[in-house]
Parts: C-alpha cells; sequence; structure tokens
C-alpha cells in the first residue's frame, strides 16, 4: 500500500479512494469524498473529555465494600480494557498512515486521542482505589491469564498481520478486527459495570465507562463507513471468500467473548449468564447490520439486558440511519438527565 503524499499539486483535493488512492494533501471539508465524515468530525470534537473531570473519592470509599468476587472482576476487566484500547492506539496509528483521504486521516488523528484518553482513564480509576504496587500487577494480569491471551491474541495477530505487510487484503481483514475489538469484545465488561452501577456501587467509574461506550461506537460507525466504501473503490475485494472471514472471524469473536463473560462473570450477582450470551450475539448482529452485511445471529433481535439500554446502541445512536439524527445532548457528557439514576 502507498502512502499519502503530504504535497501532491498533480491530484485533486477530494481523494479518489480511500487507500492507494490520489489526494492533493490538502484538506477542505467542504470537498471530501465521503461528505457525512464531516458531521462525524464535528460529533468527536463535541465528545472531548478526560478523566480528571470525574471525581473518584465516592468510588474509593465503596471499592473495599464490594464483594471480594466485585473486586476481582474489577480489578481483571480494567486489565482487559487497558490492552484492548493501548492495541487500538496502534492500530488506528497505522491505519491512519495509509489512508489517502484527507478527512479520514484527520478522524483518524482524533480517534487515536481518544483512545489514548481512555487509556489514561484505566490508570486513573486504579490510582484512586489500589496501591502502585498492586496497579502494576493488574496491568500485567493480561500477559499470564491463558483466557484473556487468547482472546488478546485473536486481535493481535490480525493487527499484526497488517502491520507487517500492508495491503488491501491485510486492511480489509484488519477492519473486520476492529469492529469486533470496539464492537464486540467490550460488551461483556461494560456489562459488568453496569450491573454495579445499577446497584449504585462505583458510579465514577461507570460514568466513565459510558464515556468509553460513547467513543467506541462513534468509532464503529467510522470504521464501518471505511468498510463499506473499501467494498466500493475495490470490488474486488467483494467476495463470498471474504464475506465468509467476515462471518467466520464474527462467529469466533462472539464464542471468545462469551467465554470471557462466563470466565469472569459467573459468580457476579445479577448477571445471567444465558442473558449475557444472548447480548453477545445482539451486539454482533448490530456491527454486522452497521458493515451493511446480514445478521448472523436469529431470535436476538432484541436487547434481552434491559437494564444496560441507558448505555446500549440505540440510546447512543451508534447506527448509520439515526446516527446524526439525536437531540445534543446525547453527545454531551452524562450527568442529571442522562445518568445512572434511569437505571
Amino acid at each position: 500500500m502507498q502512502l499519502q503524499k503530504i504535497f501532491n499539486t498533480e491530484a485533486p483535493n477530494q481523494s479518489t479512494r480511500i487507500i492507494d488512492g490520489e489526494c492533493s494533501g490538502i484538506l477542505n471539508w467542504n470537498d471530501i469524498r465521503m461528505p457525512h465524515m464531516y458531521k462525524l468530525y464535528k460529533v468527536l470534537l463535541l465528545n472531548h473529555w478526560i478523566a480528571d473531570e470525574i471525581p473518584m473519592s465516592k468510588d474509593a470509599q465503596q471499592f473495599p465494600q464490594l464483594e471480594a468476587e466485585e473486586q476481582r472482576v474489577f480489578k481483571i476487566n480494567i486489565s482487559l480494557l487497558a490492552v484492548l484500547d493501548s492495541m487500538q492506539t496502534m492500530f488506528v496509528g497505522d491505519v491512519k498512515r495509509y489512508f489517502t483521504d484527507s478527512s479520514l486521516e484527520a478522524i483518524s488523528a482524533i480517534i487515536g486521542q481518544q483512545e489514548v484518553v481512555h487509556n489514561q482513564s484505566y490508570s486513573y480509576v486504579l490510582s484512586s482505589i489500589v496501591s502502585d504496587s498492586e496497579q502494576k500487577e493488574i496491568f500485567e494480569y493480561w500477559k499470564h491469564d491463558p483466557v484473556l491471551l487468547e482472546r488478546n491474541q485473536f486481535i493481535s495477530d490480525i493487527y499484526q498481520e497488517f502491520r507487517d505487510a500492508p495491503s488491501k487484503e491485510t486492511f480489509f481483514r484488519a477492519l473486520v478486527a476492529d469492529l469486533i475489538l470496539e464492537g464486540i469484545f467490550f460488551y461483556s465488561t461494560f456489562a459488568f459495570f453496569y450491573n454495579l452501577a445499577r446497584d449504585q456501587k462505583m458510579m465514577a467509574t461507570s460514568q466513565m465507562i459510558s464515556y468509553i461506550q460513547r467513543d467506541e461506537n462513534q468509532h464503529c460507525y467510522f470504521f464501518a463507513e471505511v468498510f463499506k466504501q473499501l467494498l466500493v473503490d475495490f470490488p474486488e475485494l467483494n467476495t463470498k471468500e471474504n464475506m465468509d472471514y467476515v462471518y467466520r472471524t464474527i462467529d469466533r469473536a462472539v464464542e471468545l467473548e462469551t467465554n470471557w463473560g462466563h470466565y469472569t462473570l459467573t459468580n457476579v450477582r445479577g448477571i445471567d449468564m444465558n442473558e449475557l450470551s444472548d447480548y453477545i450475539k445482539y451486539i454482533a448482529n448490530k456491527r454486522l447490520t452497521l458493515m451493511g452485511l446480514d445478521k448472523a445471529y436469529q431470535g436476538v433481535d432484541v436487547n434481552c439486558m434491559p437494564w444496560i439500554k441507558p448505555f446500549s446502541d440505540e440510546a447512543l445512536n451508534a447506527t448509520k440511519t439515526d446516527f446524526f439524527e439525536a437531540k445534543s445532548r446525547n453527545y454531551g457528557k452524562v450527568g442529571d438527565d442522562n445518568g445512572f439514576d434511569d437505571l
């Protein structure tokens, strides 16, 4: 894959293709290939937040009072999130280098910055509730747990393939992995934190998680739009073999996420494992729909964990049809009007 030239007087401002295309390198938001990306750009800017805005004093007082299993799962899942967003920061940086579309490169810069904020939030949470030595232990956990390692390796192998051998084929596969990481692999973990919140536990942490979910939903929208445009720019990628790859990879991701949910949450009060399994399939169907593809799973068209709804895709308007139609408060920070009191 070719890199975009920094300055190209022979190319148009509006890119000819999103990768391996021609673009002048000058960004004019009124002359871009995918005009709806300007709306996304503005939404991403409105969503700026930093973890230090959220006071953690109540969470710090509550954490020692959580059940032992809740404390254990809390720390494990913070470790998981730190790994996912660390990988994602690197991946977005890789993708950004190969976009031959100035608007997509610009949006990638914002998304990458948001992933860094997510990572900082996990350090901030841990520094508020555990000692420095325990923080370091938690951030090492992912290296040794076999279930977590298998899950993370599944994504990192695909990302590494793109980094080592960038091509339109490895880019295609990396986009599928991205939709899995940001759109499926967070969701049993989100459910855990929201389960605490509905019992009025660790509310500041869960508020942060809701910001992160909102960001990740919009990142999913972006990469799903890139996926669909890639098939327009390179119709030779739209093969049965590649579509089979999408469904096979997502099905394996659903299996891994379900295994992780059962592995970590079985003994957590308030979460039904059968409902969680169906919920993960429900989320996977929504990702496929976002990518312009047919659903893979039957009988899961309704969110079977309605207590998550205030933080769900419907509430956060992540689908293409209504993504930009919600009132502006849906993109604002969680507060009195849309906070955990509604749970």
